[in-house]
């Protein structure tokens, strides 16, 4: 069920007045809000209803365990065993056909002849985010952490939990693409009724049709006008337009992903809950360092807190640093997506985090700064980083072997003299405004959600009428499928 449509229009409205009927009856409330993320998400497969429930009883049994632990060895194995639970579910599903493939690859190139068994298992949408949540949730059970301890002091408290859990793990807003959620920052708004008297109804409009705005107008539209050709036959594309294609994905991108976290908080706090932000001008960054504190940034802390911190950080020594850095930007990548691919896109910001460290190092080490300031130094410092990262991304969206990327890239070289038969004033100014939105300060869009808020409410709704209005006119007929709806 995609956002930009009427069947999702028409269950949201239908959910809207449904739960806030039922919010004065706190636990069927969110009785209802399960079915109704279970509908959501079933909405795709029924069977996928299943996956819900196997996480979330799954979860539940070993927080319980482990907040039962008597021993730290008890509560360490119920902790482990529960992470072999949540990964190997995802790894069934998403990893299993690939790291077999491999293998029987890799036995092939030195004359070993095998046909393992493969599952071809349709993949889950959303399994990854909902993956992190859950191995997130045990952790900080056994972390102590209070917000998210299991209440198992008679049996109607440890049904509560269990019904708490199976809101947060199907809540709709966030289910398919995040932000992701911890549970300490869900399931303490669970505790008590939400006040519809405190709805930001302003800012969730707001960030509910600037979300629109991005993919209809943006990342569909250069999705559809350039960069699925480019990326699909590179070889019918001139080197210019490859290049500007290349920037176009970074575009395209940044504009579906930040759309869906937009409208998802959106819709969230129409519901009367908060969810994290998850981007902040990622293509404004300075360093491949600074744009992971930018983009997706409830994975870069999750990865952070859960993967490289564990890992030792950069308490080990510089070439612990180095090699943490690597092991999480690997693992990052992936989780994106079960190829090689993948892995090597995350093996090049790997390379160029450690990079930033080398180089932050080398200049406190004289003294200096971490990066050199001055307006044509932080200008030099965005556009490079821009260049890095969305040269890393051709690696991202392709076949799953190296032929596609490599053509891509081969092509800037190739096809100098060709004619430019797509590039048109329309197209670039839509990608030039996907890289501009970027240095539009927050004040300033802090100001707009303020303004609009101080609008009397009929203006509000004639403004977001007419705004809603104008998307459908200038949007494409049916909106594609969110690009992160694949991991």
């Amino acid at each position: 069920m995609l956002f930009p449509t009427i069947t999702f229009v028409i269950f949201f409205a239908a959910v809207f007045i449904a739960s806030w009927l039922l919010m004065p009856r706190f636990r069927l409330w969110k009785l209802f809000m399960m079915v109704a993320g279970c509908v959501f998400y079933g909405w795709w497969d029924w069977r996928a209803v299943g996956l819900l429930a196997l996480f979330a009883g799954g979860s539940f049994l070993f927080a319980v365990l482990i907040a039962r632990g008597r021993r730290p060895a008890a509560r360490r194995a119920a902790l482990v065993a529960g992470l072999v639970f949540d990964l190997g579910v995802l790894g069934l599903f998403k990893y299993y056909d690939f790291f077999v493939t491999s293998a029987a690859n890799l036995l092939h190139a030195v004359g070993l002849g095998a046909a393992p068994p493969l599952l071809d298992l349709a993949l889950p949408v959303g399994i990854s985010f909902l993956t992190f949540r859950m191995v997130s949730y045990l952790v900080d059970v056994y972390r102590g952490l209070p917000a998210v301890q299991p209440r198992l002091g008679t049996p109607a408290a440890t049904a509560d939990t269990l019904l708490d859990l199976s809101v947060y793990v199907a809540f709709f807003p966030y289910l398919l693409a995040g932000p992701i959620t911890r549970a300490g920052e869900f399931l303490p708004q669970l505790r008590t009724p939400r006040d519809p008297r405190r709805i930001d109804a302003s800012r969730a409009w707001f960030l509910i049709f600037a979300g629109l705005a991005k993919k209809l107008l943006i990342a569909d539209y250069v999705s559809t006008h350039l960069v699925t050709g480019v990326f699909t036959t590179p070889t019918s594309y001139s080197s210019l337009e490859t290049l500007i294609a290349i920037w176009g994905y970074a575009v395209q991108i940044y504009c579906d992903f930040s759309a869906y976290s937009d409208i998802a908080i959106g819709l969230a706090l129409l519901l009367g809950f908060e969810l994290p932000v998850n981007f902040d001008a990622p293509y404004a960054a300075r360093s491949v360092r600074d744009f992971w504190r930018r983009w997706h940034m409830t994975l870069s802390s999750w990865i952070r807190d859960y993967l490289y911190i564990p890992l030792g950080g950069n308490r080990r020594g510089t070439g612990r640093t180095y090699v943490n850095l690597m092991l999480a930007m690997l693992l990052a990548g992936l989780w994106h997506g079960a190829a090689w691919t993948f892995v090597f896109w995350g093996g090049l910001h790997g390379l160029g985090l450690c990079y930033d460290h080398w180089r932050a190092a080398r200049r406190r080490a004289l003294g200096e700064p971490a990066l050199r300031e001055g307006a044509r130094a932080v200008a030099w410092q965005r556009f490079a980083t821009f260049q890095f990262v969305a040269f890393a991304w051709v690696f991202f969206p392709t076949r799953p072997d190296f032929a596609g990327p490599l053509s891509i890239l081969g092509r800037l070289f190739t096809g100098w003299g060709h004619p430019n038969t797509v590039l048109t004033p329309a197209l670039l100014a839509v990608i030039a405004l996907g890289i501009a939105v970027q240095y539009v300060p927050r004040r300033a869009i802090e100001a707009g959600e303020i303004g609009y808020s101080r609008l009397a409410p009929l203006v509000q709704g004639v403004g977001l009428a007419c705004g809603l209005f104008l998307l459908n006119v200038l949007g494409p007929q049916g909106p594609a499928a969110f690009l992160y709806f694949r991991f």
